[in-house]
């Protein structure tokens, strides 16, 4: 009998391991979709906000006001209820909660310390106003039947940098941000999936959404709901992995924006899987000091009017629109103009680039010297007649020095819809700049299908990309109401204008990418729009001397050679150079240049080790 027993053991085990022989890349993805890759990260033991020119109340404002975006298809009610996708040492207790600062930080989320003892979600998190669920109808709690109220990320969740340096975080408001919101979003997929088949785990969900005495009737509609986001999920997971040959990583600190943006309007909302494109050029998050100052913005000096821009921004990240159900208002969405209007205000300023001032509104960071290595006053010295050989050309002059602000200077700048000085972005053809050309190729090259029904002639992406953003928009401008939700008169064009940044709609998809100054660019890291130059004094290297391989995600500064260290990182992203949308070619400063025969992606001369130090140290002074 025993020896029976033993057989049978034994051919269990051989079944099970032919089976998981055959299907073993099967289970490998299963665990590897089951499991967000997510790096753990040292406590720092202080965070310290420098002084940017926007008070900490305004700033604690900024990172949570609402712009009606919906990003993770949930109510906030239920966001705080979730756990986190990860199974308890002990049976059938939580993991903790996903709503958890700490957990967060994890995919690159800043806890939101800087009004002690105020309990926030992290920087970038803002609960908005009633939400639809997935049928379009108001969502609402199935026990007492009250509204659900939406979350989604602000621009401060992509526009607010970080780094740490000997235990001290240093927050940079309006840098780039080192997130992962492409794992965040499979994170919150897996904890809603295990919430409905993990035993005890819906149940914990439910108390805490509906309370411990709401009835069956009231638990199954919870199901349900649940059953729906699922589904909407999966519905979203098919068409990646329909695209995913198109489709690179994204990782720590880069996304596919554009991109994404067009996938949520012309596809999800609209209903059209074919609309659906690979993420095939992810960027570096970009810094937005001086930016509403600017004639043209994105890398590739794409969109021009600020409200387009952002207000394509909130779609992008799923707030609500209509464009299949003309009974509820084509056009109609949850996008927050007035609190997208009062962001780009605080970024702005109240007056006009000028000698004395510089710009006003939110200003790029100085160098912390009492945190970081004291700047080499000598050695920046030399390296400013460097910068005003090499770089000032494209670059402009320093943002500090009246020689930027010659107004006569019709390639420098130029005035807006209100007379006021906007600075010209020149942009410079990739032919000259030799940088990867995804972003910007694969932007001028995307199509999209619509229906006649929306009005818009064009099949161009970005063009028809413009062209909604603006309905959109002017839907809102058309039914403003009151605090009482009672109707006004439609804005006038004066008070449009003005909301628009006094700036047209205009869109481009050139074959370039933009310059711009670059004050502050010592805390802007990594390097060149895709992210793919870890270091400025790699970037100021030749080609072969930038690391063909490294890794993003870690925290930790290099003040010597400006940007994240690039150590092995576990669960952090390893970026590889010789994959599409992410080669580190282009502006290189290099033996035998000629500026009267110029060569592809060669930009100057080359730098010697000494001469590139000597321009770090200067641009720490920017």
């Amino acid at each position: 009998m025993r020896g029976k027993t033993i057989a049978k053991i034994v051919g269990v085990v051989v079944v099970v391991g032919a089976v998981y022989g055959y299907f073993k890349d099967d289970f490998a993805k299963l665990w590897a979709d089951l499991h967000p890759q997510i790096a753990e990260y040292p406590q720092p033991k202080k965070t310290v906000w420098l002084d940017q020119n926007v008070s900490k109340e305004k700033l604690s404002w900024f990172y949570h006001a609402d712009q009606g975006t919906r990003t993770f298809g949930i109510p906030y009610e239920w966001f705080m209820a979730l756990e986190q996708p990860a199974l308890s040492l002990v049976p059938f207790a939580s993991p903790g909660m996903f709503s958890d600062p700490a957990y967060l930080d994890r995919y690159g989320f800043i806890p939101d310390t800087i009004i002690p003892g105020k309990t926030a979600l992290p920087i970038g998190f803002a609960q908005g106003g009633p939400m639809l669920d997935p049928s379009g109808a108001p969502w609402r709690n199935p026990s007492n039947r009250q509204e659900m109220t939406g979350i989604g990320l602000t621009c401060a969740g992509c526009h607010t940098g970080r780094f740490t340096y000997k235990d001290t975080a240093v927050v940079i408001d309006g840098g780039p941000a080192l997130t992962t919101l492409f794992v965040m979003k499979q994170g919150m997929g897996v904890a809603l999936l295990m919430t409905r088949v993990v035993p005890g785990r819906f149940g914990r969900f439910a108390d805490r959404i509906l309370g411990p005495d709401a009835s069956l009737d009231d638990r199954a509609t919870l199901k349900y709901q649940l059953d729906q986001v699922l589904n909407q999920y999966k519905q979203v997971k098919d068409l990646e992995q329909a695209v995913g040959s198109q489709s690179i990583l994204e990782g720590y600190g880069r996304l596919d924006a554009l991109n994404r943006i067009g996938n949520q309007v012309f596809s999800l909302d609209l209903n059209k899987p074919e609309n659906y494109a690979g993420s095939s050029a992810p960027v570096h998050y970009p810094r937005i000091w001086n930016t509403p100052w600017f004639d043209w913005v994105q890398y590739n000096g794409s969109i021009m009017q600020p409200m387009v821009r952002n207000a394509g921004e909130s779609l992008g990240v799923s707030a609500e629109l209509n464009l299949t159900d003309p009974s509820k208002g084509l056009f109609k969405s949850s996008v927050n103009v007035a609190s997208l209007f009062a962001m780009e205000e605080m970024i702005k300023g109240n007056t006009p680039p000028n000698a004395k001032d510089g710009f006003s509104g939110l200003k790029s960071p100085k160098w912390p010297g009492d945190i970081l290595p004291p700047v080499d006053t000598k050695l920046a010295a030399q390296g400013a007649k460097l910068y005003e050989t090499h770089c000032q050309g494209c670059h402009r002059p320093p943002v500090t020095s009246a020689a930027l602000y010659d107004f006569n200077n019709k390639s420098w700048w130029r005035t807006n819809q209100n007379g006021e000085h906007v600075m010209v972005m020149e942009n410079i053809p990739i032919e000259h700049i030799g940088t990867d050309p995804a972003q910007a190729a694969d932007m001028g090259a995307r199509t999209v299908a619509l229906p006649a029904n929306l009005g818009i002639n064009k099949s161009s992406f970005p063009l028809a990309l413009g062209d909604l953003v603006e309905k959109t928009v002017n839907y809102i401008y058309d039914r403003q109401v009151d605090k009482d939700g009672k109707p006004k008169p439609p804005l006038t064009e004066a008070e449009r204008r003005r909301m628009d940044g006094y700036m047209p709609n205009e869109l481009q998809a050139e074959l370039a990418y933009k310059v711009r100054p670059l004050n502050g660019v010592w805390a802007t890291p990594p390097y060149l729009h895709n992210a793919s130059v870890p270091t400025v004094y790699a970037l100021l290297s030749p080609i072969e001397e930038r690391p063909k391989k490294f890794y993003l995600g870690n925290r930790e500064y290099d003040p010597v050679n400006l940007g994240y260290k690039t150590d092995y990182l576990k669960n952090g992203f390893e970026f590889d150079t010789s994959i599409r949308g992410n080669s580190n070619e282009g502006h290189q400063f290099r033996a035998g240049y000629d500026e009267n025969k110029p060569v592809k992606g060669v930009i100057g001369p080359a730098l010697s080790p000494d001469d590139r130090k000597a321009l770090i140290e200067y641009l720490k002074t920017l």
